[in-house]
Formats: C-alpha cells, structure tokens, sequence
C-alpha cells in the first residue's frame, strides 16, 4: 500500500545559524526548535503558518553524507505560496536581496523571488483574483 506523503520540511545547510535565524525572522518566521535549546545552535527548525523549514550547521555535519555540498546555495529553488504578496513584498522588499521583482507570470501567478543570507533562492508566489 502507498503511503500519502502529509509534509515536507526542508533541512537546509547554512554556515551562519544566528544570521540565519535573524533573516528569516524578519520574513515572518519563528523558530519552534533548536538543538542546543540556547547558546550557539547545530539545528532550527522554524515555521510561517503551514511552512517549515530546519536549519543545520555544515559543522555539525561532520563528514556524515558526504553527498552533501558544503557551498552555500544550491541548485534548487524554494516555492511559497502565500496570502497578500503585495503587502509582503513592500515589507520585505528593502531588508533583503531581490532578484526578481513583483510580477505577474504566464501562467497567472504574481510573484518576487529573492536571495536568502545562504544564496538560496525564495520564490513567493500569491493567485491573485
């Protein structure tokens, strides 16, 4: 029998946890968890609304999975739906590197991506009526 997958919570590896934590904070993020509960962190995991995301230190790695890159960014990009783009966009839009501004796609999208404190790539995308 096959299984519904019910989420997805990236774990994504950064080498700066705290400035990590401090950009996506100002996206609206809270952290939920983290190991150690204080002090300089190994992992996060934080969330907006139904979105999560966990944070790891390349150090804590170690040399587990060494598939892993130890570059920052990736080949990948994050897609977030969201409620009130327009109003996210110009809260956001002078705190953090965009890359593509506010727009409508053509496939009816609006959206803007930017570029978090680690290289990667955000995309926020809203159906607008």
């Amino acid at each position: 029998m096959i299984k519904i997958m019910e989420s997805l919570a990236p774990n994504i590896f950064v080498k700066d946890m705290n400035a990590t934590i401090a950009f996506y904070k100002q996206l609206g993020f809270d952290t939920i968890m983290s190991v150690p509960e204080t002090g300089e962190y190994d992992w996060a995991m934080m969330r907006s609304g139904e979105v999560n995301f966990m944070f790891q230190t390349f150090k804590s790695l170690g040399n587990e999975l060494s598939e892993i890159n130890r570059n920052d960014g990736g080949s990948l990009l994050f897609y977030i739906r969201l409620k009130g783009i327009r109003a996210f966009h110009d809260k956001i839009k002078d705190k953090v590197k965009v890359i593509v501004g506010l727009n409508k796609t053509f496939y009816g999208a609006t959206e803007f991506s930017i570029a978090d404190n680690n290289d990667y790539v955000l995309t926020f995308a809203e159906d607008e009526a």
